[in-house]
């Protein structure tokens, strides 16, 4: 007996109904996301081409994704990659997974280097890049330093800088914060930007599932309070960027205003950007010109 024939409508109703019993919150999206990495289709071509026949090794690429995201494994972890601005971020296990609200914290830094023809820029707890390489990808004369402490997101981050074409404009290196910085580097940096871990410790096992099972906890644990690398960034930044030189740093949204209160003391224009969703979520300053690093 023949084997069925699968079509792309076929596999995209199967597949809804099995993740919305599997618990997935977004099943049609989740489905589209699947078959699209399977077939090597766009989202809006796959409902072109409704009746288009799933090739064997498509079919089996596709059950190989289903059953991972039916286990829970977020969506850009089962097909490898995200749409990030204008560009496609990889990801993988081990890696922040980069959220759309970090898509504002790009702003900040463009909107900051108007005007300044080649900026240096630090990106601390870079994950996959994807600040990084945005800024290098809009801003085409930035020169700009990513770091990192995991050694696998260092080697996505490079990964990446390749994929988006700015490798040689991008450095991405191993290590704590600022430590694997050249020392040419202080009082001349003119934006730093971060999106550090901000999650209080005893707040991660309350985060949905897909994210406390499968996210990097390093990515994610800001101590205490949530604010634990954001102090260590806020206190050393200042040796480090040029006078008005700029600071953009994401944290949780209930946690930006006390954030804010601490900047106050050291840098000045200290704002709060909302992301899109209208929450408070990035804290911005500016290093005084009159101060010296």
């Amino acid at each position: 007996m023949a084997e069925r024939v699968w079509t792309v409508k076929d596999a995209l109703e199967w597949t809804c109904g099995f993740l919305e019993r599997s618990g997935d919150e977004c099943p049609r999206r989740s489905a589209e996301w699947l078959l699209s990495s399977a077939t090597g289709l766009s989202r809006v071509d796959l409902y072109a081409y409704f009746d288009r026949p799933l090739a064997p090794g498509e079919r089996e690429r596709y059950r190989t994704l289903v059953a991972r995201r039916a286990e829970g494994m977020p969506l850009q972890y089962v097909t490898g990659e995200m749409p990030f601005r204008h560009i496609v971020i990889h990801c993988e296990p081990g890696v922040f997974i980069p959220r759309p609200e970090t898509e504002v914290l790009v702003d900040v830094v463009i909107d900051h280097m108007k005007g300044v023809p080649e900026p240096v820029i630090v990106d601390l707890c870079t994950g996959s890049g994807c600040i990084a390489l945005s800024v290098a990808s809009e801003h085409l004369g930035a020169r700009v330093w990513a770091v990192d402490v995991a050694a696998v997101a260092v080697g996505t981050a490079r990964r990446n800088a390749l994929h988006a074409r700015v490798p040689d404009r991008v450095q991405v290196v191993h290590g704590d914060l600022f430590d694997p910085l050249p020392r040419e580097l202080l009082g001349a940096v003119d934006f730093i930007v971060s999106n550090p871990p901000y999650v209080p410790s005893a707040d991660l096992p309350d985060l949905p599932s897909e994210v406390f099972d499968f996210e990097p906890h390093l990515a994610l644990d800001g101590g205490l309070d949530g604010l634990d690398v954001f102090r260590r960034i806020a206190s050393d930044a200042l040796g480090w960027l040029r006078p008005g030189g700029g600071l953009a740093v994401e944290l949780d949204a209930g946690r930006v205003r006390n954030a804010a209160g601490m900047l106050e003391e050291g840098y000045e224009g200290v704002t709060v950007r909302k992301d899109l969703t209208g929450r408070d979520r990035i804290v911005y300053a500016r290093k005084g010109r009159a101060m010296q690093p």
